[in-house]
């Protein structure tokens, strides 16, 4: 069984979008994008800097856009979607990519609420100065205990050992030099708040306002939230879930426990992918992982959705 994946804020690196701009109807999708979302995302993907591209408003739209148009490019005809993937998920921002592939918002709306979420949660930072860290290593009960003493939240539960930390810049330089026992390293991230914590709850109110307008499809193919891991089988429960969501924990490894549940055998990441295939190596092992990060991936991709396929078939007929 294939669970498909998109990475959420920080995946983005300079010059991403570069060798995808290459294939037929890239470019044509995402200026037909930029302009929905009134922001150049072929630039930003292309020529834009790690600074111009930290940007909460900047990055999760130029995110959500690089997913659609990886999975676009992997799947030849949209249809094939759930019929070949038995599970969809999406880290953080990556949520909504998973939405729009899922068939619960149109492309276009799904673009414009993340600009909305972007823009919004880029504001609610700017009140005060914050940020997140990756704990690697450490007993997750302990390190968790450890960060609610030092004022911080737990903002991101990824599972294979790894915790992000969210709250104020000085309460992660005192993260740094005192961290949980058994966290072998604290790595700042490439994102500009601290997301998923009560530092956005501005937020939460700006995006139900953009999602009113919105009427959801039920997903075609089991939706995993990261809410709770759980998966959500109605268009209505996912846009609530993923206007929460931006004050709440994402709970990915909960998110792994389900694909576990499931009976997955393979995880293929949309573009930027690697982060969310890293996870899973560690934790779920024996699956099969590919992340997207080039075109010179697909070739392997599809071999992989291809064997996926058989395999179910097989299965299902033994």
């Amino acid at each position: 069984m294939l669970v498909l994946v998109a990475p959420g804020q920080g995946a983005q690196t300079p010059g991403f979008l570069t060798p995808w701009l290459d294939l037929p109807g890239v470019r044509g999708a995402l200026e037909a994008w930029s302009d929905a979302v009134r922001l150049d995302l072929v630039r930003y993907g292309t020529e834009g800097d790690a600074e111009e591209i930290r940007d909460t408003a900047v990055a999760q739209p130029l995110l959500v856009a690089a997913g659609l148009a990886s999975a676009y490019t992997l799947f030849d005809d949209p249809a094939d979607l759930p019929r070949k993937v038995g599970a969809i998920a999406g880290h953080s921002v990556g949520e909504l990519t998973a939405a729009a592939l899922a068939g619960v918002l149109p492309d276009e709306e799904t673009l414009r609420l993340v600009r909305a979420r972007g823009l919004a949660m880029a504001e609610a930072a700017a009140i005060t100065a914050t940020g997140m860290s990756a704990l690697l290593g450490g007993d997750p009960e302990v390190s968790v205990a450890h960060l609610e003493k030092l004022g911080l939240t737990p903002a991101n539960v990824n599972g294979a050992g790894q915790i992000v930390a969210a709250g104020t810049l000085e309460q992660l330089a005192v993260l740094n030099e005192d961290k949980p026992e058994g966290v072998r390293k604290v790595i700042p991230l490439k994102v500009a708040g601290a997301f998923h914590t009560h530092h956005m709850a501005p937020a939460v109110d700006a995006l139900a306002q953009a999602a009113e307008a919105l009427t959801p499809a039920d997903p075609k193919l089991p939706y995993v939230s990261n809410k709770d891991g759980r998966t959500v089988g109605t268009g209505a429960e996912v846009l609530s879930r993923l206007v929460g969501q931006v004050a709440n924990p994402v709970r990915w490894d909960l998110c792994m426990e389900t694909f576990k549940e499931l009976g997955v055998t393979a995880i293929i990441e949309v573009a930027p992918g690697g982060t969310l295939v890293g996870l899973a190596k560690r934790a779920l092992p024996g699956v099969r992982t590919l992340a997207l990060k080039t075109p010179d991936d697909l070739d392997a991709a599809r071999e992989l959705i291809a064997e996926t396929t058989t395999s179910a078939a097989d299965a299902a007929g033994a």
